[in-house]
């Protein structure tokens, strides 16, 4: 049609790697747009290893996030370590199996531990009958969606975010901004955003066995939680401006005005 466009890529996965002919069809569009915006460096990697060919009109962006900029949610006084999984219920991307498999383990059971899982999706009915299948109902509470993420930290110690692939992912984002370390694993911009043992806990891979030792090396720490914390929201604050959106909108308005 000839209207001027610019490509936008929240997310990317090796699972769909895509085939001959519509591998050329994806890289002519990449290379026809003014500009193409991605929310990780990893995805772009990703992508150009996938077309094989460099983007040269690509750049890394950041989407807006969900809590307030000097959010500071009292950090909780129970015993019990509560940790929040924010995610929509997707399996294939999110993981929630990878998780209710580690807490089944023994070590786990014994272990004071409480995990929410935050949000709605399709495949709820399914981690519904694999909590219950693991014998998890007094561990895992499906908490549904929440439209003030801000004030659930004010009740939980840390998140824990097992996905298979991602973009890079707001619950990191917000869960920093509140003080709160993240158990994550070592997918797209998640490792962007925190370093290992310093702003949270990087997991080398989607399985059961690579995420229960990230969470073990975060359970050994745990009484540095709270100074974790502390680090991670001073760091997203230097890795994330204040105005995504406004940053963004800008990057559009200087793409539309090129010749």
């Amino acid at each position: 049609s000839g209207f001027p466009y610019v490509m936008l890529s929240h997310a990317n996965s090796e699972h769909l790697w895509p085939d001959d002919v519509r591998g050329q069809k994806v890289l002519d569009l990449y290379r026809h747009a003014r500009r193409s915006y991605f929310v990780s460096e990893s995805n772009r990697r990703l992508l150009e290893s996938q077309l094989g060919a460099e983007l040269t009109n690509a750049e890394s962006g950041r989407n807006q996030f969900n809590v307030r900029r000097d959010a500071a949610p009292p950090w909780p006084a129970a015993e019990t370590i509560s940790l929040a999984c924010v995610a929509r219920l997707d399996p294939s991307a999110k993981g929630q199996d990878i998780l209710l498999k580690v807490l089944a383990r023994e070590i786990w059971r014994s272990r004071p531990v409480k995990v929410s899982l935050y949000g709605k999706g399709r495949s709820e009915q399914s981690l519904l009958r694999l909590t219950e299948h693991l014998g998890l109902q007094e561990t895992v509470r499906f908490a549904g969606h929440t439209d003030n993420i801000e004030n659930a930290w004010a009740t939980h110690h840390a998140l824990v975010l097992q996905s298979r692939y991602e973009g890079l992912p707001l619950s990191i984002v917000e869960a920093m901004h509140c003080g709160r370390p993240a158990i994550v694993t070592d997918v797209a911009g998640n490792a962007e955003l925190l370093k290992d043992g310093v702003t949270g806990f990087i997991a080398e891979a989607a399985t059961e066995e690579h995420l229960h030792r990230a969470m073990d090396r975060a359970w050994q720490k745990r009484a540095d939680w709270l100074q974790i914390g502390a680090a991670a929201a001073q760091s997203v604050r230097q890795l994330v401006p204040a105005d995504p959106l406004g940053v963004f909108t800008q990057k559009l308005l200087d793409a539309a005005r090129q010749d």
